[in-house]
């Protein structure tokens, strides 16, 4: 269990990307007061545990009722999560791990920016509730994998968190650029994780088609 800890802390922070999301954070809430920044902190973390422990809980679930195999699931959900470490890598927004433009320009005039954007994309986007889809399905020990899950799952949120709170001063330390540096190894690293799981899908499918 001790590599699915590891595998899923890797996983998760490196989709979430506290990182990138710290510098998108600090923009939305220039000028704010500090009660302000840590309510919406707060507040966006806590939707964001809410949605991606939902799809923890349920996703296995979801799957078999739509009869989709874990397999087809991996291929799709390594797909996905491959286009969000381009994303990343390029540093360019296209509604999978952060928000477009036109969203941008929405969420500021807007005084809760909780949901959204700040959970929904940036936090808990498609690539982290595919992701967490991905590491609690399938295997005998299905439960005990969602409580690693969950615990790592809090663990990144937690640093992200306590990023949000620290933005401002972060996003001085060390610049936008320096962030998008970062997110840009992160983004590598998401890129073989993804196509690990799609090796992954096609092994399991062919296994099931043999």
């Amino acid at each position: 269990m001790l590599e699915l800890f590891i595998s899923a802390f890797i996983t998760l922070f490196v989709v979430i990307d506290p990182v990138g999301v710290m510098p998108m954070f600090a923009a939305l809430t220039q000028g704010a007061e500090r009660a302000y920044r840590r309510r919406m902190a707060f507040k966006g973390t806590l939707i964001s545990f809410l949605i991606l422990a939902f799809f923890a809980l349920t996703g296995d679930g979801l799957l078999n009722l739509l009869h989709i195999s874990l397999g087809a699931f991996r291929i799709a959900g390594g797909i996905l999560l491959f286009f969000v470490a381009i994303d990343m890598v390029l540093v360019r927004s296209s509604g999978l791990s952060s928000t477009t433009t036109r969203e941008t320009q929405e969420a500021e005039h807007r005084q809760d920016i909780s949901v959204f954007p700040l959970a929904i994309p940036l936090i808990a986007g498609p690539g982290a509730i595919t992701s967490m889809i991905l590491l609690t399905g399938g295997g005998e020990n299905r439960w005990q994998s969602v409580i690693i899950v969950l615990i790592v799952m809090a663990l990144v949120l937690g640093l992200n968190w306590i990023l949000l709170l620290i933005s401002n001063r972060l996003v001085k330390l060390i610049g936008v650029t320096g962030a998008g540096v970062i997110s840009r190894v992160l983004g590598i690293l998401l890129a073989a994780l993804a196509v690990q799981f799609v090796l992954d899908g096609l092994s399991a499918t062919f296994q099931q088609i043999s």
